[in-house]
C-alpha cells in the first residue's frame, strides 16, 4: 500500500518570509508531507494571498491561527492536518504551541522554542501529559557528519571528551539595519519579540544545541559576557560563553552577528584524551579527525560513503559522494525524524533508531534555559559561575 502524505498546517511563513519557505522545502523534500492549509500571516489579506500562492484551498487559508485551530477540528480526521509548523517570531511560540497541543496537533516549531523559561516548562509538561509529538528545529543536528561526529564521541573513539570549542559568527547585523526597515533584524532585536537574548537567542540557542548533541553532555553551567556593539541596540549582538559539561568537559562558545564579512559559520571542534574532530556547517561534507599518534583523516559524507560511516549518518545521506549536500536536506533530515514519529504514533510503522532523531520539546526547553542562565551570568557583577535549570531533573519531581 501506497504510504500516505502527513498533512501540514502552517502559522506564519507568508511569501517573502525566510524561514516559512525553507520549511516548506525541507518538508516536502521526501515527498511525504504536504501543506494543506494555514495563517500565513497576521493580515488576514496577506494570509489569503499568500494561500493561494502556495496552492492552498481559498477556504483553508484562515485569517488567524485560532481561526485555523477550530476550523480544522471540523473537519474528518482523514483531511484535516496531521500536524503545525510554526515559523512566526518567538513572541507568538508559545501561544501557538500550546494551543496546538490542548486542540490534539502535533507541533513543529522554530527555535528558540519560546521567549521564557516558565514557557517552556509550561509546554514541556503539556507535551508529556498529550504525548504528542513535538520538534524544535535545531536543524543543523540533521547534517550526517554531524550524527557521524556524535557517534564517534559517544562509541569513545576520542576517548574521554576534555575541550569543546563550537562558534557561531555573523556579520548580517554589523550596522544598525533594523533602523532601516529591515523586517528579520526589527523583530530579532527586540526584546518584546526576540525574548531575552539577542544572538545567544538567535544563533547561540544553535551552538550550545550542537555541542550538546555531538558531545552527548549537557550544559550544567556557564559565565558569560554579553555586548551590544551597535549603538543603542537593545539585546546582545555578540556572545563569549564559557561552558562546564555535565560529564566534566570544559568549553567555549562564541556567537556573534557582528562580525564582519562572516556568512553562517557554524562549527564545532571537540577534544578528547584518544582524539579529535572538527565541523564547519559552511563545509559540511567534510569531518575532520585528528590523532595523537598518526595524520589527520578526512571522512566524508555519502550513500556510498565508507562502511565505517555510522548507521545514522549513511541513514542521513541522500546522494552519493561528491554531490553537495546542506542546509535544505539537513532541515529535510529532521522532518524526516518527525514523521517517523508520527507513523509510531498512528501505528503505521514501528521505530527506526537511525530515522527517530528529531530535536524535541525537552531540548528547545533545555536552549531556553541555557539562554536564561547566559544572561544572568552576563548581568551579575558577583557570581559569573551561573547554574543552567536542570529541566530533567525538574520533570523526574514535579
Amino acid at each position: 500500500m501506497k504510504p500516505r502524505k502527513w498533512r501540514m498546517g502552517m502559522v506564519g511563513g507568508g511569501i517573502g518570509a525566510f524561514i516559512g519557505a525553507v520549511h516548506r522545502m525541507a518538508a516536502q523534500l521526501d515527498s511525504a508531507i504536504e501543506l494543506v492549509c494555514g495563517a500565513f500571516s497576521s493580515d488576514p489579506h496577506r494570509s489569503r494571498e499568500s494561500g493561494l500562492a502556495l496552492g492552498v484551498l481559498p477556504e483553508r487559508s484562515y485569517r488567524s491561527w485560532e481561526e485555523m485551530f477550530v476550523r480544522e477540528l471540523l473537519l474528518p480526521p482523514t483531511v484535516r492536518m496531521d500536524f503545525v509548523s510554526i515559523v512566526t517570531p518567538n513572541h507568538l511560540h508559545f501561544p501557538i504551541a500550546e494551543a496546538a497541543l490542548q486542540a490534539g496537533f502535533p507541533v513543529v516549531c522554530d527555535k528558540p522554542l519560546c521567549r521564557t523559561l516558565d514557557e517552556a516548562r509550561k509546554l514541556s509538561a503539556l507535551a508529556r501529559q498529550t504525548k504528542l509529538p513535538f520538534c524544535v528545529t535545531y536543524n543543523y543536528s540533521g547534517y550526517p557528519l554531524v550524527k557521524h561526529a556524535r557517534w564517534l564521541v559517544l562509541s569513545g573513539k576520542l576517548g574521554w571528551v576534555r575541550k569543546v570549542v563550537v562558534e557561531y559568527p555573523q556579520g548580517w547585523l554589523a550596522r544598525p539595519i533594523e533602523r532601516e526597515g529591515q523586517k528579520q533584524a526589527s523583530w530579532r532585536t527586540n526584546p518584546e519579540f526576540a525574548g531575552l537574548g539577542g544572538a545567544i537567542g538567535d544563533i547561540g540557542t544553535h551552538a550550545a544545541h550542537l555541542a550538546e548533541y555531538v558531545t552527548g553532555q549537557r550544559i550544567t553551567h556557564v559565565c558569560a559576557d554579553l555586548t551590544s556593539f551597535v549603538e543603542g541596540r537593545a539585546l546582545d549582538d555578540d556572545a563569549s560563553v564559557l561552558l562546564r559539561f555535565s560529564e566534566g568537559a570544559r568549553g567555549i562558545l562564541h556567537a556573534s552577528q557582528v562580525c564582519i564579512d562572516e556568512e553562517n559559520g557554524l562549527s564545532i571542534r571537540v577534544y578528547g584524551t584518544e582524539g579529535g574532530l572538527e565541523w564547519h556547517q559552511e563545509e559540511p561534507n567534510t569531518l575532520i579527525l585528528k590523532w595523537p599518534n598518526r595524520p589527520r583523516e578526512i571522512v566524508r559524507a555519502g550513500v556510498n560513503s565508507h562502511a565505517d560511516l555510522a548507521p545514522a549518518a549513511r541513514a542521513a545521506c541522500r546522494l552519493p559522494l561528491g554531490h553537495p549536500e546542506g542546509f535544505i536536506e539537513a532541515f529535510a533530515n529532521v522532518y524526516r525524524g518527525f514523521t517517523q514519529a508520527l507513523a509510531c504514533r498512528a501505528g503505521e510503522s514501528v521505530p527506526d533508531p537511525q530515522r527517530l532523531d528529531y530535536p524535541t520539546v525537552e531540548e528547545g526547553a533545555r536552549g531556553v534555559a541555557f539562554v536564561e542562565a547566559v544572561v544572568r551570568s552576563a548581568k551579575s557583577d558577583a557570581a559569573k559561575w551561573v547554574p543552567v535549570a536542570d529541566l530533567r531533573s525538574e520533570e523526574a519531581n514535579p
